[in-house]
């Protein structure tokens, strides 16, 4: 593929999984900040299109221009980057276990190890990184004020294990009956 026609796909499938990060939902009663948005899914297109290290720099690209562009202060400067690696371990999950086939048993596969290890992260980054810092800068406590296994067991963990479900569903929904359309965009591309 043309350095150019990379270049341009990256950037159309970062600027749409920024557009994506727009709509987002809650799925845990009492939890309505844990919100799942699906920017992941052109970070995942990406990656079956091209390679991992386009995927990583659609990931990039969209955090970047969450930052730029629709900054909500102290929650995406401390969310963004357990965001980033979050996905990141979610799509290095893919690349290993369903890039080069792509059946429904290998995106099942990498869809759920993919979603035990963004689960593993985001706990670990909950309870050393985001913890500590919101209690730091954002003056609130989430040890004192929620109890901090009531938030990592009883929010962070399911909300996690559901939104990992979601984006692997979502990914073999839009991947799977696409799969020859995709092949064909590329292969005019190149």
């Amino acid at each position: 593929m043309l350095n150019t026609r990379r270049l341009t796909f990256i950037a159309i499938l970062g600027a749409l999984s920024f557009v994506l990060m727009f709509f987002s939902f809650p799925i845990i009663p009492g939890a309505d900040f844990l919100k799942v948005e699906l920017s992941v899914l052109p970070v995942l297109l990406g990656l079956f299109l091209m390679d991992v290290k386009a995927a990583y720099q659609i990931l990039i690209l969209r955090t970047v221009l969450k930052l730029l562009l629709n900054n909500h202060g102290v929650n995406d400067v401390i969310g963004l980057p357990m965001n980033i690696v979050a996905l990141g371990l979610f799509v290095t999950c893919f690349a290993v276990f369903a890039r080069r086939r792509q059946s429904t048993k290998s995106l099942l596969l990498a869809g759920g190890i993919g979603t035990l290890s963004l689960t593993a992260a985001m706990l670990f980054l909950n309870y050393v990184y985001a913890m500590p810092l919101y209690a730091t800068f954002a003056n609130f406590d989430i040890a004192k004020h929620i109890g901090t296994s009531t938030y990592l067991v009883g929010m962070v963990l399911p909300f996690n294990l559901v939104q990992g479900a979601l984006f692997t569903l979502a990914t073999v929904i839009i991947l799977l009956p696409h799969k020859r359309l995709f092949r064909r965009i590329m292969d005019d591309a190149q």
